[in-house]
């Protein structure tokens, strides 16, 4: 569930403004709490400009728990920032806020009974309680002059889900206090989550992200402008504030414009994300978020392994002088175990390779020192065998101060900041380079001055040069084969790129028997399917283009140029290809199962799916997309996902297939639009069926027709129910709004399921075939909410509702074009 805000009641229960003003009962009396005038539920008090309000509030329509909070006044959702009783709600109207002596804030219920309070070292005789236009709540003496700035207590000492201008976080090392974030549990639910975001002070401070504490994000350190790394930078908005004394550490901001409304929030899902109010719209908007992408998580290539999120696969090691430390879990995208240098260091002829362009490393296992050059720092390291690497620890002007690494470095990523640099140890054999990350690329530069070094190079050069070209001489005469009365031809960056077995036709025939009849194992709109086995007994699947297919060489070529690199245990294998003599063929690795609507749309064998594989199998396809989308060499839209386009390993694992009209894409690229609509009728997206919109969340739209037809065991097509004409999303829907999902759900799945995961998989269904593509989650959104307990966002409406609707859209478009069945892949060609 991915929320740039926790708004008012109105937008998460979807009920109207007025909603939210009967539950809050905003009725403004005064500014302050005294022992003679305390605040019962239903009246207020409000800070002096009017930006903030305190009183008692429901988070949500259907709860009757009441809570003690501040929100905003000035903006109308009432975006709630601060919760006095999270843990312990009153289950009615009956509390009362109230300030008694020594200056103690108590929040009592019907029957007297302390529900929550404060506490305080310092005692006054004149106790008040002020709302200050900060947000913040502060308790002091309210007639001696000398303490009237001395805080008893305040509510920024005691920091929930939200960060505002003049927060601290941090720690005070004289009174043990620490200031951090902590999520509510859910969006209805103020109680403290699974989430926290705090500065970490092992080694040299960072913020720290963690769910239950496993570190899921981290910042990088502090060097003076921000945190390395992070995506919390200076800005137009605000202003970054880090304090860093023998008493205290913290991070705070300030606001640069004061008319300007911007928080930190940090939500259920565990993102912490920084918006600000709009006015024109009366929303909030996105400003900045952590973590936002797969290299944010936290040491995911493992030691001296670094992310990359415009390379695939994203994680590669540090630098030419490093390997995986295993490769073989490494080529299945498991890296874990991260890299190791080629050559180990041996602590007395080591030095340094200077790295920029890089978030520096975790800082736990770190040393700093403010007063020492950088030189000084480099002897200090060289001295030391356990030292791996160094920096200047502020890199204002010409940078000061040391910050030393020990034991291995991990949590590395390429970075916007170029201008940083780490100096990390290497064994002497490895000092002739500098590596430098821009972006999208890795540039190293040799330094070497030695002319037999020089010369050297250029003799490398040379023969690799000419090996290359050698070898694009000999790829270009294999592609070059014979197609009809045509030829395959591939770009140049489409030559260097595939690497793919070519197979001659003799092999296939002989390997299919001929394409005997008893060999076919499917048919779709490419063509028949065989079944073969090679000489040295592999199993393969060979994908033949009928001359009558709706298919033709482009969608050929697309599949072999999107899929030939793709690895990924939910992704079929692309083995090789063969074009000759007239025939195109794909060979794929063989899958025993066939596809998965062999399985669920047929009365005998759905019954061999039970819950428990069905649930495996439908996170096995969100895993597959989640690839595709973001971790693939290119973003690539399917477009075509569907029962039968999902294979079945032995281990009833499901594999994604046919990619024959994938698109692709790099960069930041997501979306694109076409006047060819290709597809299948009841998986098709509303923006791409109807104005050739494709995005990826075209896909997620598909992914959730998948689901609910996994879930039920019925098309979304040609779906019937007596009491209605909804095809099977129409019908999911009803029975989600009348809380009766349940008999959504296959018959042969009553004694295996589920009932928390049966519910929440048709709820992620729901959300994936929401009529707009914006409401939609992505597929990194999909994997979070199919693997984790919190609460989910409610679903709108869903796009295609009726098969009615979606035949009138046919024939408006298309006059005379055949609509096809649900199994069948479709062209429909239409002006834009």
């Amino acid at each position: 569930m991915k929320r740039s805000d926790r708004t008012s009641m109105e937008e998460v229960c979807a009920v109207p403004s007025f909603f939210f003003t009967l539950f809050i009962l905003i009725i403004s009396i005064d500014t302050t709490i005294t022992k003679t005038h305390f605040i019962s539920d239903g009246n207020t008090i409000v800070s002096s400009s009017g930006t903030f309000e305190l009183g008692f509030f429901t988070p949500g329509a259907y709860s009757k728990n009441r809570y003690v909070g501040i929100w905003y006044k000035k903006i109308s959702t009432g975006t709630v920032v601060w919760v006095a009783n999270r843990e312990t709600p009153i289950p009615d109207k009956s509390g009362v806020l109230k300030i008694i002596d020594p200056g103690i804030l108590v929040l009592v219920n019907g029957s007297n009974q302390t529900i929550w309070s404060t506490n305080s070292s310092i005692s006054t005789q004149n106790p008040v309680a002020r709302l200050l236009d900060s947000g913040n709540l502060v308790v002091n003496d309210e007639k001696n002059p000398e303490t009237e700035h001395l805080l008893l207590w305040q509510s920024f000492d005691y920091p929930g889900d939200t960060f505002l201008p003049g927060m601290k976080v941090g720690k005070n090392f004289v009174t043990g206090k620490e200031w951090y974030l902590s999520s509510w549990k859910s969006e209805v639910d103020p109680s403290q989550g699974a989430y926290t975001y705090r500065l970490d002070l092992r080694g040299y401070p960072q913020f720290v992200l963690s769910k239950d504490f496993t570190e899921q994000y981290r910042s990088g350190p502090w060097n003076g402008d921000g945190f390395n790394g992070a995506h919390l930078r200076p800005s137009q908005i605000y202003k970054n504030g880090f304090v860093f004394k023998n008493d205290e550490v913290y991070y705070s901001y300030e606001l640069i414009n004061s008319s300007v409304v911007s928080r930190l929030v940090l939500i259920p899902n565990g993102l912490a994300e920084r918006t600000t109010w709009i006015d024109r719209t009366h929303s909030w908007k996105q400003y900045q978020t952590v973590p936002q992408a797969p290299c944010d998580s936290f040491k995911l290539c493992g030691p001296y392994g670094i992310c990359n999120i415009d390379t695939s696969p994203v994680c590669g090691c540090l630098s030419d002088k490093f390997v995986p430390k295993d490769s073989k879990n490494w080529d299945i995208t498991d890296w874990s175990s991260g890299c190791v240098r080629m050559t180990p260091l041996d602590c007395h002829n080591d030095g340094f390779v200077n790295f920029s362009g890089i978030k520096m490393p975790d800082t736990r296992q770190s040393w700093y020192n403010t007063t020492m050059t950088l030189e000084e720092c480099k002897e200090v390291c060289l001295k030391n065998c356990s030292c791996t690497a160094y920096t200047n620890l502020d890199v204002r002007g010409n940078g000061s101060g040391c910050l030393l690494w020990f034991h291995d470095l991990i949590d590395l990523r390429v970075s916007s900041d170029n201008g940083l640099y780490i100096y990390i140890k290497m064994a002497s054999s490895d000092l002739d380079q500098q590596v430098v990350y821009h972006g999208k690329k890795r540039t190293i530069i040799i330094v070497s001055l030695a002319l037999f070094s020089g010369m050297l190079l250029f003799a490398l050069s040379l023969a690799f040069y000419v090996r290359q070209k050698t070898k694009k001489l000999h790829l270009r005469k294999e592609e070059r084969m014979d197609h009809n009365s045509g030829q395959l031809y591939l770009n140049k960056n489409q030559k260097e790129d595939l690497e793919l077995p070519f197979f001659d036709l003799a092999t296939i025939v002989d390997s299919t028997n001929n394409f005997s009849i008893n060999n076919k194992i499917g048919e779709g709109g490419f063509g028949p399917v065989y079944k073969g086995i090679l000489e040295g007994g592999q199993e393969i699947a060979v994908k033949r283009l009928s001359e009558y297919s709706t298919q033709g060489p482009n969608e050929f070529k697309n599949e072999v140029i999107c899929i030939a690199k793709l690895q990924h245990r939910n992704l079929v294998k692309l083995l090789g290809c063969c074009i000759q003599g007239g025939e195109k063929m794909l060979i794929y690795e063989y899958m025993p199962n066939k596809s998965l609507d062999y399985f669920i749309f047929d009365q005998t064998q759905r019954t061999l799916l039970d819950w428990p594989k069905r649930f495996q199998i439908i996170n096995g396809i969100a895993r597959g997309l989640l690839y595709l989308h973001q971790d693939s060499r290119l973003r690539i839209i399917h477009r075509d996902l569907k029962a039968s386009n999902v294979l079945l390993d032995i281990g009833m694992n499901p594999k994604i297939c046919d990619f024959g009209i994938a698109k692709s894409f790099g960069g930041n690229e997501l979306a694109g639009n076409t006047k060819r609509v290709v597809g299948t009728y009841g998986y098709m997206s509303p923006e791409y069926a109807l104005g050739g919109l494709f995005s990826v969340k075209s896909d997620t739209f598909s992914f959730g027709v998948l689901v609910l037809e996994i879930m039920s065991g019925k098309r979304n097509r040609g779906f019937s129910y007596p009491d209605h004409h909804l095809n099977l999303i129409g019908h999911a829907w009803i029975l989600y709004k009348e809380d009766r999902s349940m008999e959504l759900i296959d018959e042969s799945l009553r004694d295996s399921c589920d009932l928390f995961e049966v519910l929440r998989s048709i709820h992620v269904g729901l959300l994936c075939v929401q009529q707009h593509p914006q409401d939609r989650p992505n597929m990194s959104t999909v994997v979070l909410m199919l693997g984790s307990e919190g609460v989910l966002p409610q679903p709108k409406h869903p796009g295609f509702f009726t098969e009615r609707n979606l035949f009138e859209v046919n024939c408006s478009l298309s006059k005379g074009t055949i609509n096809s069945v649900n199994e069948m892949t479709i062209s429909m060609l239409h002006a834009r």
